[in-house]
Formats: structure tokens, sequence, C-alpha cells
């Protein structure tokens, strides 16, 4: 693996994963990667999303390839690279074995609020796309190798103090904590993937991490709340381990 400290976001939708990403790419030192396997993943399941066809055109459909190149040579030659993924797209049957090679850490958010803003874009969801179930394999297949739990972070936690939290997670990356991570120019990225029209409208008019973005209180129609809480278990696995 060529030189370079490569971090594993695994979030899934709705997460403030995106802000995230424009933290970590505010340092400076840090190149980002947005949702590398979505293109595999629309292409494996057939599933419709917004701009499919765009993303699918703009990504590699194999995940061999994804997974070599995402331990391949660091973009600009930067210190670090962060990697922003959705859980729902690593499916089975596609590589894992790469990610014995990076630093792996989990964003999680609580189901309600999840719901409350991916049904908006979205009129139909499964359990399946809201990433809580692939999240909790993934967090334990890697505590299970790494014989310790990896990095967990909530977003409310970073929404209610950011400089604290990023703090505690570059120090569980073995990074230095840069308080240029607590802002960004308000905007679009080339860093972003082709949905973004569809999906990054809230971050683009952002310049950091946002209180309105995580509701306290969320009420949900019935049909949501069934759902919020079957994912309520998975969050809850993982929120115990939150730095």
């Amino acid at each position: 693996m060529t030189a370079g400290i490569r971090i594993a976001m695994w979030s899934g939708p709705r997460n403030i994963s995106t802000a995230m990403m424009r933290s970590f790419e505010a340092r400076g030192d840090t190149a980002v990667t947005d949702e590398p396997l979505y293109a595999a993943y629309l292409h494996r399941t057939g599933i419709d999303h917004p701009l499919r066809d765009e993303v699918i055109a703009s990504q590699s459909i194999d995940p061999r390839v994804v997974a070599a190149a995402l331990v391949g040579p660091v973009p600009g030659g930067k210190p670090i690279w962060y990697q922003k993924h959705m859980t729902l797209h690593l499916l089975d049957g596609f590589e894992r074995e790469w990610m014995a090679r990076v630093l792996n850490a989990f964003l999680i958010r609580d189901p309600s609020a999840v719901l409350a803003s991916y049904a908006s874009k979205r009129a139909h969801v499964t359990l399946a796309d809201l990433g809580f179930v692939q999240q909790r394999e993934l967090f334990e297949r890697v505590a299970e190798r790494l014989g310790a739990a990896p990095p967990v972070v909530d977003a409310a936690d970073i929404v209610a103090n950011p400089a604290r939290t990023l703090e505690r997670l570059c120090r569980a990356l073995g990074i230095v904590y840069a308080e240029s991570m607590l802002a960004w120019p308000r905007g679009s990225r080339p860093t972003d993937g082709v949905w973004a029209p569809a999906w990054y409208q809230s971050v683009e008019r952002s310049t950091g991490f946002e209180a309105r973005e995580i509701k306290s209180t969320v009420v949900l129609p019935p049909p949501l709340q069934r759902l919020a809480d079957e994912a309520q278990p998975h969050y809850e696995a993982l929120k115990v381990y939150c730095l």
C-alpha cells in the first residue's frame, strides 16, 4: 500500500456524512473521495436512485477495481485520504479484504432523524436502504479483527460540540486535529459525486456543522416509525462505543 493514512468512514445516508467530508477536506492536508462504491451498488442491485444513469457512468462498476484504487496512490499525494462510504454500498460478495489496509471509522445517527431526512428524497424506503444493519455487521467485523472497537462518532455529538468530537476522532485515528475542520466555504466541490444535485442542497448552503441538521424530536408517520424501531437496536449497539 502506498504511504498515507487512509480513513474509511462508514455511515448510512442522511448522516451528515457529506458535511464530515467537507470538514476533512477543509484541513488542506486531506484528499477526499465521495462514495466510490455507489455505481457498483446501483449496477449490481438494479435499484432506482436519483441520477442513477449518471452515477453508473461516473465510476467503475467493478468493486474489485474500486477496492484496488482505495489502497492505491493517494490523490494529490496528500498525507491523509478520507473515503466517505455508505455501508449499504458494500454488498455481499464485494471485495472486503482491502478494509484491513485502511483505518475504519463509523458515523452513526438516530434512526428517526435519518428517516425524517431520507423520506424527503425517496418515496419508498426499506430498512436495507438505511444501512443500519450493514453498519453493525461491518463494525463487528472490524472490531473482531482488531480485538477492540474502532472509532464511532454520533452525528448529534458532532453538531452539539464539533471541536470536542472531532478532536477525539482525530486522536483515535492517529492524526492531529485542526481547527480548520470546523468551517468551509459555501457551495459545491469538484470532489462531490455527480449525484450531488439530488442530495446535497443543504450541505452546499452550509459553512460548518449546523444544529438545525439534527432534530432532537422527530414525529414520523407510522410506517416510517416502524422502520425506525427496527433500526434502533443496530444504532444503539454502536452508540455505546461512541468517543
